[in-house]
């Protein structure tokens, strides 16, 4: 790498550096979900379930922030696996209740915990730093948010 490429990396905006924090890590978790066919968004969705029970499709979709074609495209691809059963919601029949099959809360147990993937790109930074990070990427967020309503 030349001194001039060294130099260009270096004056990235906070939002270059960002998206390749984020790119980074979410390779990381790919590559480390790929023994498991499962991608890192049907990961999220597969946490969400193991974790805060059945959803309806489309709360999980806001939970998640994921858009309607691509949760549904998830949500089928987990089904065809047998990881997920999507039913009608008992209140509301035009919603699609997703719950873990035997066979995703079996998957779900042999899947590997991902903090290691936090741990290597945050151990050994100050708190104070990282609660500046957090703060400043969380108010970056809220107002693009709010921008993004007003459009």
């Amino acid at each position: 790498m030349s001194v001039r490429d060294e130099r260009e990396i270096e004056q990235l905006t906070v939002g270059a550096w960002t998206k390749r924090c984020y790119l980074a890590g979410r390779a990381l978790m790919d590559a480390t979900l790929r023994p498991y066919d499962l991608g890192a968004t049907q990961w999220y969705v597969l946490w969400h379930l193991a974790n805060a029970g059945p959803a309806v499709q489309r709360d999980l979709g806001r939970a998640l922030e994921l858009e309607r074609a691509t949760l549904s495209g998830i949500i089928s691809a987990l089904v065809r696996k047998g990881l997920v059963e999507q039913t009608s919601d008992e209140g509301d029949q035009r919603q699609r209740l997703l719950t873990l099959t035997s066979s995703g809360e079996a998957l779900w147990r042999e899947l590997p915990d991902l903090t290691f993937i936090r741990q290597a790109a945050f151990d050994g930074i100050d708190e104070a730093d990282l609660a500046t990070t957090i703060r400043v990427l969380r108010s970056a967020t809220e107002r693009l948010q709010a921008l993004s309503r007003k459009a």
